[in-house]
């Protein structure tokens, strides 16, 4: 213990930048873990505690049937039933964040007694008005929304304006993402409402509880063959279902995603912990192999040694293993609020000691296997060769660049010189940097794509990337419309683009329908190709994997109380709808019902603004149009919150990146200074000013930074796309094509050559403290 104690206060600047290392890997591991595990758990107490309903169907009253109800009840293994009547918006345009958010909007009586879901609200007014409106929490921590802001809801070309008076917790209908959303009404403003809306808008919600909640999403697929049989095709579009699994995979994903991230993101930081643990002993084993000589000369074992030294880096780790988990609470009301802002629920921590020392054991584990493996060579250091310096026989190295013959500035040909004497060194910044540099245009990029140049991250939702949306009232003609609205100045192009439920070999699956798939801007085909003719569809990986089917195969559709036989062409891949997507021709749905033609329009736009042109069409069209909405402005809002999330990752990326640079290059800079402090009292005696010898020192490194940096911008550059592929194929992403923009990575990798630079330059300022005079006198 006294020897280790005396290597620690030996090597004060090594243990400092060993203890913030492993104090950061130790924060992130431990953050990303408790995130991990807890999520699942987290939603799944939140669904309990706010009693939310495992499925939720919400249907026009006028195609509600107590049977419905009857048949729920009856189902095996369902728990509980609760119906009530609902105000259905659908189509109803918000402000959110921002901008305007089109979704579908289901509104509930507040004042309702009711045993499945009652309002919890987590904050509120003092007094109430008239006109005062209860939202999702989402509406706080994302949509921007304070207690008594105003909150306008257009609904069929009417505005509805109400106070914001309080905010309620909800997993089912809390999230813009999940397409609908849940608020609450008073008694009075719902039944003045009520009375204002016509009757398409008022509808029936049907809560369902399950005894085991895994069985939703099958109770959810018998429950619409059920309704396809009972009624007619044409009314099954009004029903709306939402079961809990589905809800959780949507919400939970970009936590996991980000979770996954600050892990891995940990373990570079432990590898370069470990490089530094590695550096630091064959560093000390050189430079105190007197010491070790005379250790052993006086009786002490190898083994003695060995176990002193990892008691040190032991004692190091266990220490700043602690703070880290001590700092990762500290910092988990942060991390709670980006889950608040991507689920819409209050993050609650609680003390999570396992997976706190399961984070601690893993770093103490690789630090402890590194340590033994780095000290093994003491066991063949014998008293003798140690207390002659480590010299044997011969010990004469190489004289790389002898400056009598080699040509070249001598401040460049010393500073070469240096570099190339300390080769062990030099793999050891190249490996950090590397990793470093690797980690930033990670993050750098993942950011870029979702701040920036946002057409690749959308596209993994199954977004056309159109300009505006118009749905189309069923009555209307609707290829009569597309001529027209291709004939309007400014439109580019229009395309049918509707998304149905259908089931495919007995699986529910949403199937896009268009009639020409090489007129959209997204193929989200990555094997094989979109269906061309009336006898094709493609369908998703993930699918293909449920019903085990591929190109080639032919699969039953099942669309209302018609079925036929189609041939897989292609495999598709989608983030949106749990990546359980298929598309088909609007010839080949026409298979199963001879009067289709599509009730959803794409617009794409040139020279003109989408608010404009959704005025003018409104006022040319309007009788034929149900709702019209801007997509670029709704994309924009609920892409906001993702964004936050990932800069802020980047952010921490990037700190950290800083930290560990720095820390880095004051080790082995102080540590070389301290080594050829004659030399450079010397240099200092014959005329080298400090400002020289500094840009010598920093010369040095820069080779080394750069191939580090090089390195790691070329890792980053060519496997970014595949590691964020890995990510989210649980989410149904087989490959990705994120934007690398060029320009971004080359201004990342020189910043952090320019920061090493300075740093190197500022750090060598010690040798100003280096007097000839005082090494003459000592």
């Amino acid at each position: 213990m006294k020897l280790a104690l005396a290597n620690v206060r030996k090597g004060k600047s090594a243990t400092a930048s060993l203890f913030i290392f492993i104090l950061v890997a130790t924060l992130l591991l431990n953050i990303g873990l408790m995130v991990i595990t807890q999520l699942s758990t987290f939603f799944d107490q939140k669904a309990e505690q706010l009693k939310d309903p495992h499925l939720v169907i919400t249907m026009n009253q006028a195609s509600y049937h107590s049977d419905y109800e009857a048949f729920l009840a009856n189902y095996s293994g369902v728990k509980e039933t609760e119906t009530e009547e609902v105000i259905d918006m659908n189509l109803a345009n918000y402000y959110f964040g921002n901008g305007e958010v089109t979704n579908n909007i289901i509104i509930f009586n507040a004042d309702t007694k009711r045993a499945i879901a009652p309002a919890m609200r987590i904050d509120q007014l003092n007094s109430f008005s008239g006109n005062d409106i209860f939202v999702p929490y989402s509406f706080n921590t994302d949509g921007g929304y304070q207690l008594g802001d105003d909150f306008t809801i257009t609904f069929q070309a009417k505005q509805y304006n109400y106070r914001i008076a309080g905010f309620f917790e909800t997993t089912m209908m809390g999230m813009n993402n999940n397409g609908v959303m849940k608020v609450m009404l008073p008694e009075a403003g719902y039944q003045l409402l009520s009375d204002q809306i016509d009757s398409d808008a008022k509808g029936m919600i049907i809560s369902v509880l399950n005894k085991d909640k895994s069985t939703a999403s099958q109770l959810k697929e018998d429950f619409i063959g059920y309704v396809e049989r009972f009624q007619s095709v044409e009314a099954t579009p009004s029903l709306m279902t939402l079961d809990i699994i589905e809800v959780k995979e949507v919400s939970t994903l970009t936590v996991n995603i980000i979770a996954t991230i600050l892990v891995a993101f940990a373990v570079i930081i432990v590898l370069v912990a470990l490089i530094v643990i590695k550096f630091s002993i064959s560093n000390n084993i050189e430079d105190g192999i007197v010491n070790i000589g005379v250790l052993k000369a006086v009786g002490y074992t190898s083994r003695q040694i060995i176990s002193s030294i990892l008691l040190q880096f032991m004692l190091i780790t266990l220490c700043s293993g602690v703070v880290g988990i001590a700092l990762s609470y500290a910092l988990m009301p942060i991390i709670g609020g980006i889950i608040a802002t991507l689920t819409g629920l209050l993050w609650v921590q609680t003390i999570a000691l396992t997976v706190n020392m399961v984070s601690v054991f893993l770093v103490a584990l690789c630090v402890a296997v590194v340590t033994i493996v780095s000290t093994f060579r003491i066991r063949r250091i014998s008293p003798v060769h140690a207390l002659r310096g480590g010299i044997q026989t011969h010990n004469f190295r190489k004289n790389h660049l002898p400056l009598a013959t080699a040509k070249g500035s001598l401040h460049l040909l010393l500073a070469l010189k240096s570099m190339l004497t300390s080769s062990k060194q030099n793999v050891m910044i190249t490996l950090i940097v590397a990793a470093l540099t690797f980690a930033t245009v990670f993050s750098g990029v993942l950011y870029y794509n979702i701040a920036s140049d946002k057409t690749a991250f959308i596209n993994l939702f199954g977004t056309e990337p159109a300009n505006v949306y118009i749905a189309v009232q069923p009555e209307a003609n609707t290829h009569e419309l597309i001529t027209n609205i291709e004939q309007m100045n400014h439109v580019s192009k229009v395309n049918i683009f509707d998304l149905i439920n259908t089931k495919i070999d007995g699986q529910n699956v949403y199937t896009n329908v268009t009639d020409h798939y090489n007129n959209l801007e997204n193929d989200v085909v990555y094997q094989g190709r979109q269906p061309k003719h009336d006898n094709e569809l493609s369908i998703s990986w993930v699918v293909s994997k449920k019903i085990n089917k591929g190109i080639g195969d032919a699969v039953e559709v099942e669309y209302g109380a018609e079925t036929a036989s189609y041939l897989v062409t292609g495999l598709s891949q989608s983030i949106g709808n749990l990546g359980q997507i298929s598309s088909m021709t609007l010839d080949g749905i026409q298979h199963l019902q001879s009067n289709y033609q599509g009730t959803t329009l794409y617009v794409y736009l040139a020279g003109i603004s989408n608010k404009e042109f959704m005025s003018e069409i409104q006022k040319q069209y309007g009788d034929a149009i149900i709702e019209t909405l801007d997509i670029d402005e709704n994309i924009e809002s609920q892409t906001g919150m993702y964004t936050a999330a990932v800069f802020a990752v980047m952010v921490m990326v990037l700190i950290i990146t800083v930290i560990v640079v720095v820390m880095i290059l004051y080790l082995v800079i102080k540590t070389l200074i301290i080594k050829r402090k004659k030399e450079f009292g010397i240099l200092k005696a014959i005329g080298y000013s400090t400002f020289q010898l500094m840009n010598q020192i920093a010369m040095s490194y820069l080779p080394i930074i750069m191939i580090g940096v090089t390195a790691g911008g070329g890792l980053g550059y060519f496997f970014t796309n595949p590691m964020l592929s890995l990510l989210l194929s649980a989410a149904g992403v087989k490959r990705l094509s994120f934007a690398i923009h060029i320009p971004s990575i080359i201004f990342l990798c020189l910043s952090i050559f320019v920061l090493a630079y300075l740093v190197s330059m500022l750090i060598a300022r010690q040798i100003k403290q280096i007097s000839a005079y005082d090494l003459i006198i000592e």
